[in-house]
């Protein structure tokens, strides 16, 4: 009901803006459309200001968690998955798409041994060309990119079972 264009017209074209909807339209059709059309949340009048405030912090809460989650640091290597980059002591680091799926799933799980076959299913959706035989070359290129940058080993091999993230 906003003049010269609809609501859903205007979702539309707010695609990448978290939008809560404030509508006198109580209709569960309506509503249950709209947030599944890119509205993060749905508020009817009237409506008391406290509770589109206390909404707003939620998004705002939850928008920062995603973030925060999308950045790992292991000692030195900080990668940040949205930009899809990997830096060294504030270094660039250019890596394959596979590399850095790799380095990615071993600083998920920092603290544990990952075996051959876990990495590969990991692997598989994002880089179907990485198979067993092929998997330490990987490794090998990953780890000459990262002492490149400093003179650690951060990948250990686990005889006869993976790959973990050293610690000091």
């Amino acid at each position: 009901m906003l003049p010269g264009i609809s609501g859903e017209e205007l979702l539309d074209r707010l695609n990448k803006i978290p939008t809560i909807i404030i509508s006198a339209k109580v209709d569960l059709d309506n509503k249950v459309n709209l947030l599944l059309n890119g509205a993060v949340d749905y508020l009817t009048k009237p409506f008391e200001i406290k509770e589109l405030l206390a909404r707003i912090v939620v998004h705002l809460r939850e928008k920062r968690t995603l973030e925060e989650e999308s950045i790992l640091k292991f000692e030195e290597i900080l990668l940040d998955d949205n930009k899809k980059a990997v830096y060294i002591n504030n270094n660039l680091v250019k890596l394959t798409r596979t590399e850095y799926a790799i380095l990615k799933l071993l600083m998920k799980n920092p603290k544990q041994v990952m075996t051959k076959s876990n990495i590969l299913d990991e692997l598989s959706v994002d880089t179907p060309d990485c198979v067993e035989s092929s998997l330490k070359v990987h490794i090998s290129n990953l780890r000459k990119k990262i002492k490149a940058f400093i003179e650690k080993d951060y990948i250990e091999s686990v005889w006869g079972i993976g790959f973990e993230m050293r610690e000091d």
